[in-house]
């Protein structure tokens, strides 16, 4: 799948979640349905976080120049970032509006709302799937964590209509009143996987930002340029990620006695094993120092 394709499932998500968003809106509203209402604003903030990972492809694109020899492609981490933060407010605000619904006394949902949550439910699924398998072959964490954002979505969908099926024929069914909340607790227990969410695509975002290194890959990439012939010791090494790869540092012992241009060879031939052999790293920078230890 190429970025152009990834942009593009990222658009059709952008217009689903804002069709779904006002069409859940209104039956909410029309339905009676407080659960259905908070779904929809959840689905809005879908729509939001489809903007922000559709600027961040659009800026992670751009090739390197003279101000950003390193590219742009942080600009995907900025976004997971931010959806994961709209996740985690999304979250939030469906667990205000639920306990005050919750304290002020309201009729059931009406029935026809639960045909509005099973749409719903299949044409989010069915986005994250196509989403999620972009974002895999591309290893974007931006266009990841939208799709996990389509599944969230559908999640809260889904217990939605669990509370308010309970909520509809609980009351009479059970005669048990009370039960009209069941769509209240039934969003509060979705927002807590939404906020889960949103911290799981937090979590590394922020780490990237603050130039974590990969403990795994730095380990893999040591081992391949103390391969190479000529490098005596591996003495530093630091990958860290940045947006779709990863940018290596390391400083390599070499024989004293090489002159420049044997060094400068020799580093060429480690940088080329290096990418060769890991193909997320797309930046190597090497610094040759001369191995003093005793024979």
């Amino acid at each position: 799948m190429s970025i152009g394709q990834l942009k593009r499932n990222t658009l059709i998500g952008l217009v689903v979640s804002l069709l779904l968003a006002a069409g859940k809106f209104v039956a909410g509203v029309l339905g009676h349905s407080s659960a259905l209402i908070a779904d929809a604003v959840e689905s809005l903030a879908d729509t939001i976080g489809s903007i922000v990972v559709w600027q961040g492809f659009r800026v992670a694109s751009r090739e390197p120049d003279a101000d950003h020899p390193y590219g742009y492609g942080r600009a995907e981490t900025m976004a997971a970032l931010a959806v994961g933060t709209l996740l985690v407010v999304a979250a939030a605000y469906i667990v205000v509006r639920a306990f005050g619904e919750i304290l002020t006394p309201h009729a059931a949902p009406r029935a026809w709302t639960l045909l509005v949550l099973v749409g719903v439910i299949i044409t989010k699924e069915l986005l994250f799937r196509v989403v999620l398998r972009g974002a895999e072959e591309l290893r974007s964490d931006a266009a990841r964590a939208d799709a996990w954002h389509h599944r969230s979505d559908a999640i809260t969908s889904a217990a939605a209509l669990i509370g308010v099926s309970v909520a509809i024929w609980g009351p009479s069914q059970l005669d048990m009143p009370r039960l009209v909340l069941a769509d209240e607790v039934a969003a509060i227990l979705a927002s807590g996987v939404i906020l889960l969410t949103g911290v799981r695509f937090m979590r590394p975002a922020m780490r990237e930002l603050l130039d974590a290194t990969s403990a795994p890959l730095a380990t893999a990439v040591r081992a391949t340029a103390a391969s190479v012939d000529g490098v005596r010791l591996v003495e530093k090494l630091h990958a860290r990620k940045s947006g779709r790869g990863y940018l290596v540092d390391m400083h390599l012992h070499v024989d004293p006695m090489l002159d420049v241009r044997t060094a400068h060879a020799l580093s060429g031939r480690v940088k080329a094993a290096v990418k060769a052999a890991h193909r997320d790293v797309v930046h190597v920078l090497i610094h040759i120092e001369p191995d003093e230890s005793p024979p």
